[in-house]
């Protein structure tokens, strides 16, 4: 129950960071406008308070739940110790996968977050590019994202990965999308071990 809270909370918050996103963007979009009208701008400003309000309590509560168990608390700590990985996207993943319960290796986690590698096999071309399957938890990858992007900016060996694989492909989200899984297989790795 403890992991499904966390998927319950950290769900919920993705939900309200695409509000405010929406509502952010409409504010601009009536600022921007030739004639702002006042009224709606008010409302608009209004939902955005109540939405931040809204995560900020989302917040709390994660912090709550993860808290309220020492043994949980203490794996987090450890993995949040790793650079680029807070504790929203350590919650996440824990809630995610139901703190690992049902992986026996790396392989079948990064499988089931959908970055296995598949063969593009169509029709006409039997020799199409290989590509990460993205069929697996879109909440896992949407939560690796940032800290990927802070692993490669941070860290040396991350930002080495990144540039190897932009100077190969030519691709910058496929150096992100390697240091994602890289991450996600460190969380894994913590987590299992409980160690540093």
């Amino acid at each position: 129950p403890l992991c499904h809270h966390l998927k319950q909370l950290t769900r919920e918050r993705e939900q309200l960071q695409l509000d405010l996103t929406v509502v952010k963007n409409q504010i601009h979009a009536e600022q921007a406008g030739a004639w702002p009208n006042e009224q709606s701008l008010k409302q608009l400003k209004q939902r955005k308070n109540f939405i931040c309000s809204q995560i900020d309590s989302v917040d709390k509560e994660i912090k709550k739940v993860i808290t309220s168990n020492p043994e949980l608390a203490n794996k987090i700590k450890k993995i949040t110790s790793a650079p680029g990985i807070g504790l929203l996207t350590a919650a996440t993943v824990i809630g995610e996968t139901n703190g690992f319960r049902n992986f026996r290796n790396k392989r079948q986690l990064v499988s089931y977050a959908g970055y296995d590698v598949v063969k593009k096999e169509s029709g006409t071309s039997v020799h199409g590019k290989a590509r990460i399957s993205k069929r697996g938890n879109g909440h896992i990858r949407k939560a690796m994202h940032m800290p990927a992007l802070t692993a490669i900016r941070h860290t040396a060996h991350n930002k080495n990965l990144f540039v190897r694989l932009v100077s190969k492909h030519g691709i910058k989200m496929k150096g992100v999308v390697a240091v994602q899984r890289k991450l996600l297989v460190l969380i894994y790795t913590l987590w299992k071990k409980n160690e540093f």
